[in-house]
């Protein structure tokens, strides 16, 4: 049975959600990386950045949340995968571009409005790093002109690995009504049965 560590309330629940997407039986090993649980001997053999998520699926051990993702999409579940190789070349651009673009300065904004003791906060980096998150988010605005997913026309692992970053911004306190293509879009994301059986876990 596959094993995906860590929990609903890190980064691995974006590994949960693809999984329960596609349906397949695994075990969620909660792996508390502020405890220190990331960094014992047992857990560095699989990943040895000692970060949640890991993945471990018979001998294959993965990291990386995204790249787990597009593992079990391209393995365990084709009616999320594309179907030409023109499509796999746009999600893996778009998973890279999550990483790169977006996650930084959404996750800056949250920990420094939310999650950081409020002694630690630092309002003004939190203000920049929203105002940064303003571009890729316009770029996501104008990419859904007339559609409804991101490779057109149903939701597939691009927006899966997209907006499991990006649902984020709303609890970081990034407004997105002045792009309300990507806020309806988000919405309908994080609305599907298995984001919340994923939340649950």
């Amino acid at each position: 049975m596959i094993k995906i560590y860590g929990g609903p309330r890190s980064r691995a629940v974006r590994c949960l959600w693809m999984a329960e997407e596609i349906g397949v039986p695994y075990e969620n090993v909660k792996t508390n990386f502020a405890k220190g649980e990331a960094r014992t001997p047992e857990f560095l053999r699989i990943n040895p950045n000692a970060h949640v998520p890991a993945l471990e699926d018979g001998e294959l051990h993965l990291f990386e949340s995204l790249a787990i993702n597009l593992y079990l999409a391209r393995k365990y579940g084709p009616e999320l995968w594309p179907a030409t190789v023109a499509d796999e070349g746009r999600v893996f651009q778009w998973s890279v571009w999550a990483m790169t673009e977006l996650e930084e300065p959404v996750v800056t904004t949250l920990v420094n409005r939310l999650f950081l003791p409020e002694a630690q906060r630092d309002a003004a980096r939190a203000d920049k790093a929203a105002e940064r998150a303003a571009k890729p988010i316009g770029i996501l605005e104008q990419t859904l002109t007339g559609r409804d997913w991101l490779l057109g026309a149903r939701f597939g692992v691009a927006d899966l690995n997209v907006a499991s970053v990006l649902w984020w911004a709303p609890m970081a306190g990034i407004d997105l009504a002045a792009t309300p293509r990507v806020q309806d879009w988000l919405a309908r994301c994080t609305a599907r049965p298995a984001f919340a059986r994923a939340q649950a876990a």
